[in-house]
């Protein structure tokens, strides 16, 4: 079947994501035209319905980034950075009570004071009209499906997916071909793991000189709580149960606006236990006692969640190639420690820019901007990353009670002395590999959620806004449909029933009592877009693609 050609649109830089990263870069581009008195055009291409629709983080900022970008932010009443934080608590949970680390313990850089805790969507929303402002075209509901080179293998643009195609690959009425958005330089801001940065990472090798990256998977519920026991301004993490000492993982609470809770739990993606569900261990933390008391009385507002990079600086790979670069989470710039990444994503964004600025006013296209990859390790990002780079393999080589107090020293003899006993330590294995077939592992049985601190996954995905058009073809595509049967069935369980935190994935049987004829299923309406099964399928069978534009959760607040 021939298709249509596609309507092009020409411009100097084209970026694909509108979260903190490509609207830094988008507003950055536009400041240097105004500073040089010339023209940059650009455009953001986002496949959330809106901008900020598939923004999910805990959040708090540092404001790093922000105050470098738009110094007078705090002067703007629309400004979402409302809470700054007051209180900064450090927990160690056991099955029944808790322990509190005293802050003067933690090594500086973990400390909260100065910055604040947002809604990240909101952040984007706020950011995406100072761009337009400064005449960004933002397009959201368009999902960057290709990337388009040129005869000499250097990136030209993207391309925009087809809208109106049916699950069996034909046309439907109302068929619309994407388009072509062509630029001197294109931007990937596509946030983790994101499906055209990886096709690009393997096409450029830009991860040959780099450790292997590293991931978890982040959800996260807004809540809103009684007034009474509303602190805010309050920051509270926690590490300990209900993960055993060889996963790593941990917690966050944040109070903030007029008695809300972001509640958020974190699970390393280098777990071993096939029977391990991070939805459920997030439900079952909840359950605590300490936690508990928080949410009684309380109501759930939405629910979300979102895998992580946590490589760090040793896992970055290469943020240049012909004609475009990486920014963000799709180079990996979260801080895990600290459990942020938004102020190095727009620091990111802002050198990108400032290096494709000096390239346009050069009159150059096309061409790889090798300055900005060799600027990044000098930067504040660099920096940032280099005195944490050894806390995560710390932690997954020697677990949660010797891992974390020797990441604390490592980050203190950082701090204070410039130096790390353990210089740079690699990662090891991918996270795909780490499982352990089903028949070494003690089960984990989980406790059925009560419906009012504890829910299960289908509630949970209504509360997250996701839709996704039922007649189209789904974008969890199997390399080989046998395998998840054939292998991962008799081996681990099918492990994507269970590290799926959306309820996607089922085993069924044809008859239940008796488990014969298993089938595979793929519910991918339900999918919030985490990225999860693409990294942690032990088979590498899964691969993530962009659906049609608009698809995906609706996250309002998160």
């Amino acid at each position: 079947m021939e298709l249509p050609e596609r309507d092009a649109m020409e411009y100097d830089v084209v970026i694909v994501g509108a979260g903190p990263a490509g609207l830094s870069a988008a507003i950055r581009l536009k400041q240097l035209a105004t500073e040089k008195g010339t023209e940059i055009s650009v455009v953001v291409v986002e496949k959330g319905s809106e901008v900020g629709a598939h923004i999910l983080s805990g959040a708090v900022i540092d404001p790093i980034g922000l105050d470098k970008l738009i110094p007078d932010w705090r002067e703007d009443a629309d400004c979402p950075l409302k809470t700054p934080v007051t209180d900064d608590h450090f927990l160690f949970l056991g099955p029944a009570g808790s322990i509190r680390l005293p802050n003067f313990a933690m090594p500086k850089l973990l400390g909260n004071h100065g910055n604040y805790i947002i809604s990240l969507g909101n952040l984007c929303r706020w950011l995406a009209t100072r761009a337009e402002a400064l005449g960004v075209e933002i397009y959201p509901g368009f999902a960057a499906q290709e990337v388009l080179y040129n005869e000499n293998g250097a990136v030209i643009g993207i391309a925009t997916g087809d809208m109106g195609i049916a699950r069996s690959g034909e046309m439907k009425d109302g068929y619309t071909r994407g388009m072509a958005l062509m630029g001197k330089y294109t931007l990937f801001a596509e946030g983790v793991r994101g499906h055209l940065s990886k096709q690009l990472i393997a096409k450029f090798g830009l991860d040959r000189n780099s450790d292997v990256p590293k991931f978890g998977i982040g959800l996260k519920e807004l809540w809103q709580i009684d007034p009474k026991k509303h602190k805010k301004g309050l920051v509270q993490h926690s590490f300990g149960w209900p993960l055993d000492s060889k996963t790593g993982g941990g917690s966050f609470l944040y109070h903030f606006d007029d008695n809300l809770v972001a509640v958020g739990f974190v699970v390393h993606l280098n777990y071993e236990n096939p029977t391990l569900s991070p939805f459920d261990e997030f439900q079952r933390f909840k359950t605590h006692p300490v936690i508990r008391e928080t949410f009684e009385g309380g109501k759930r507002l939405s629910y979300g969640a979102r895998a992580i990079t946590e490589g760090g600086y040793q896992s970055v790979p290469r943020l240049s190639f012909p004609g475009g670069a990486l920014i963000g989470c799709s180079a990996g710039f979260v801080n895990v420690p600290r459990i942020k990444g938004s102020h190095n994503a727009m620091l990111s964004g802002m050198l990108a820019a400032d290096h494709l600025g000096a390239a346009l006013s050069a009159g150059r296209a096309h061409d790889e901007v090798v300055a900005y990859e060799e600027s990044w390790r000098a930067s504040e990002i660099g920096k940032d990353l280099w005195k944490v780079r050894n806390v995560k393999p710390l932690w997954s080589r020697f677990g949660t009670w010797l891992g974390i107090p020797l990441g604390a020293l490592d980050m203190w003899t950082n701090e204070l002395f410039g130096f790390s006993l353990f210089g740079t330590r690699k990662h090891g294995k991918r996270d795909s590999e780490t499982l352990k077939p089903i028949s070494e592992v003690k089960p984990i049985t989980y406790p059925k959620p009560d419906g009012m601190i504890s829910f299960d996954k289908l509630s949970s995905v209504f509360l997250s806004g996701t839709n996704h058009e039922e007649d189209q073809p789904i974008h969890l595509t199997l390399k080989d449909a046998s395998v998840p049967i054939a292998k991962n069935l008799p081996v681990y369980g099918e492990p994507a029933r269970l590290y799926c935190p959306a309820g996607v994935y089922e085993v069924v049987y044809k008859d239940e009592a008796s488990k014969t004829d298993p089938r595979f299923v793929i519910n991918a309406q339900n999918c919030v877009h985490c990225k999860t099964c693409d990294i942690k399928d032990p088979a590498q069978n899964i691969n993530w693609v962009a659906p049609e534009g608009g698809g995906g959760p609706t996250y309002p607040n998160m």
